[in-house]
């Protein structure tokens, strides 16, 4: 078994000199991607992660201003079955997708060439091509840039959690008790606002690379245009006689992973559940009609509607 880090301060002054080094290549790629039109996607190879945690830690100190504030006490919501979700006391969590952690490491038992071994996997947002949290929102809250990231803006966001129920690895997370269901319909409207991994898409805008690759050590991830990283992975996937996940799954993504082992055999032992995705295959979701249909006519309403509550927030926050 391959030892795990556990310090965050191990070898900080070598990843800051690895990283600069790399980072270089990586924004070329990725602003490749933007000159050409292409999304950008991710390469992951499982099979160098250690489970040191760095890139969970760097996603949470870039991120820290974005994480919700609740008001409490929180409005009774009617009907009564509707349940707050609160993880404003639990914000240390990181063994799993919350409000306050967009990325964790998942971690699976399995053997390769007759030894016992620990894969360590990063999860968070898969981004994917044709997302279903973006076209089936009805409010417009969730969107997907011209580079393919997604994203919720949390401004406008009514935490209905259409976006949760309707992504086949149940990504985002709600926080009851902030946005702007309190000032329009507390009792009724949402429960908050939902939260998941956008990319760093403000970094890369900037011509930076994501906190969480910039911060790891083992050069676990790799950042370019779509079509350059799958041609990447099928690479090292022949190299190493692996597998790979996010190619086709629920019709592509942006999140690129290669294993040494397959996805339904890791699948088998990875812990699953709540904030805690799986990695089973994926069939298009958004390839049957009902969701197309569905799709086309939320598509100028959640734009409409969207616009409206975009202009409520900029005018409530200049008051």
């Amino acid at each position: 078994m391959q030892p795990t880090i556990t310090r965050r301060s191990f070898l900080k002054g070598t990843i800051t000199a690895a990283c600069s080094i790399a980072t270089s290549s990586s924004i070329a790629k990725a602003a490749a991607g933007l000159e050409n039109g292409q999304p950008i996607a991710t390469l992951l190879d499982i099979s160098k992660c250690v489970g040191c945690q760095e890139c969970v830690y760097a996603c949470r100190d870039v991120n820290a201003t974005k994480y919700p504030k609740p008001q409490k006490p929180f409005p009774k919501m009617y009907p009564n079955g509707v349940k707050a979700e609160d993880w404003s006391d639990k914000t240390d969590v990181i063994d799993r997708l919350t409000p306050y952690n967009w990325l964790y490491i998942q971690s699976a038992t399995v053997e390769i060439d007759g030894e016992q071994k620990e894969l360590t996997i990063p999860r968070r947002c898969m981004h994917c091509s044709n997302p279903p949290c973006v076209k089936l929102c009805p409010w417009g809250a969730a969107v997907q840039l011209d580079n393919g990231i997604s994203r919720i803006e949390a401004d406008i966001c009514l935490g209905g959690a259409k976006c949760q129920t309707v992504c086949p690895w149940l990504i985002p997370q709600r926080q009851t008790g902030v946005g702007l269901y309190l000032d329009i319909l507390p009792a009724f409207a949402g429960n908050g606002v939902m939260y998941k991994c956008d990319r760093c898409y403000s970094r890369i805008t900037k011509g930076e690379i994501p906190a969480c690759i910039e911060a790891c050590p083992e050069d676990v991830q790799t950042i370019g245009p779509r079509d350059e990283i799958l041609k990447q992975a099928h690479e090292l996937a022949k190299s190493m006689n692996g597998y790979i996940y996010g190619e086709n799954e629920n019709g592509g993504t942006n999140t690129i992973y290669v294993s040494p082992v397959p996805f339904d055999k890791l699948n088998s032992v990875i812990e699953k559940g709540k904030g805690k995705p799986h990695l089973a295959a994926v069939k298009d979701s958004m390839e049957t009609g009902n969701k197309l249909a569905m799709a086309m006519i939320l598509a100028p309403v959640a734009g409409v509607v969207g616009a409206a509550m975009k202009f409520y927030s900029i005018n409530k926050n200049d008051d």
